[in-house]
């Protein structure tokens, strides 16, 4: 398969459509707003659809369509209105970050048709492009073999960074427990640094220690090489707001692990932490003040007093 259709053509689709044409694979896409093209449109082998009829039209059974939008109702939406227009041997790849059990009803929903599913966790963010995408995909074993050349394209390599995980469903499972290691990775990072920069005393060089770590120390990792970027630019700390957004991974994650009745302290308390950044925690704290109040006469700082 050298011919793909890619729906969405923001940050993730637009840039995982490049990689695909400089490697050869023809993309037709499609995108509401006509403007998320043009980075696209001097790109040989790319033509835009002006609608999903279009896109469809565009391509040779069996298709590939390939979805890049926001997960949930977006992707239902196009997905309801995507079905009647394809054929039998077709294949519909998400590559949302869907929750699992979603994708799973997608998938039985569409083979009621004789189309195929695929859920594709995607991770590589805004380096995809550079680097390459780790793809987790879920479906069957043909259509897998059928997005062989598109999967190895847009993977680091294509003999590694791609898994197929198993039926439908399993490749949203694998990424959302991957994102649920990634708030545990990520808050272990942010809670050690914190901590250093708490011994002013030491007036430690938090950039040159990141850049020690990155080499031979055994918590270096990729978010390592992130943090030291960041680090050597201190400054730009002090623009950030305290606010760490959670995209609904996390939470699936610990969900999960009730439901199975498996610990995950450390991805459910990295959650935890993000909902506390969001000021999910000021009612708690101002009511955990107040009655230190009562049982020891504690004083309480009032929202004047806090400068």
């Amino acid at each position: 398969m050298k011919k793909i259709g890619m729906i969405g053509l923001g940050k993730m689709g637009g840039n995982m459509s490049r990689r695909l044409l400089h490697h050869g694979i023809a993309v037709t896409g499609y995108n509401d707003d006509p403007a998320a093209a043009e980075m696209l449109r001097d790109e040989e082998n790319f033509e835009f659809a002006a609608s999903l009829q279009a896109l469809v039209s565009a391509l040779e059974s069996p298709r590939a369509l390939w979805l890049m939008l926001p997960a949930g109702d977006v992707t239902q939406s196009v997905i309801d209105e995507l079905t009647p227009l394809l054929a039998a041997g077709d294949i519909v790849i998400d590559g949302a970050n869907s929750y699992y059990k979603d994708s799973v009803a997608r998938g039985q929903a569409l083979s009621q048709c004789g189309v195929q599913f695929v859920d594709a966790g995607v991770s590589g963010g805004v380096w995809g492009l550079e680097n390459g995408y780790c793809l987790m995909l879920g479906g069957s074993t043909e259509s897998i073999a059928l997005l062989r050349p598109i999967i190895e394209a847009l993977a680091p390599a294509p003999d590694r960074g791609w898994v197929h995980a198993g039926i439908t469903g399993s490749g949203h499972f694998v990424k959302m427990i991957h994102n649920g290691i990634e708030y545990g990775l990520m808050q272990a990072y942010a809670e050690g640094f914190a901590l250093m920069k708490g011994r002013a005393d030491f007036d430690l060089d938090l950039a040159a220690v990141a850049e020690a770590w990155r080499h031979g120390s055994v918590v270096r990792s990729w978010l390592l090489d992130l943090t030291a970027d960041v680090l050597l630019d201190g400054a730009s700390l002090d623009q950030v707001k305290p606010f760490v957004a959670d995209s609904g991974e996390g939470r699936w994650t610990a969900l999960e692990a009730i439901e199975q009745g498996i610990p995950a302290p450390v991805m459910s308390l990295a959650l935890m932490a993000r909902f506390a950044s969001q000021g999910q925690d000021d009612y708690s704290a101002r009511l955990l003040a107040m009655m230190r109040k009562q049982f020891g006469g504690h004083s309480v700082q009032l929202v004047d007093e806090r400068g």
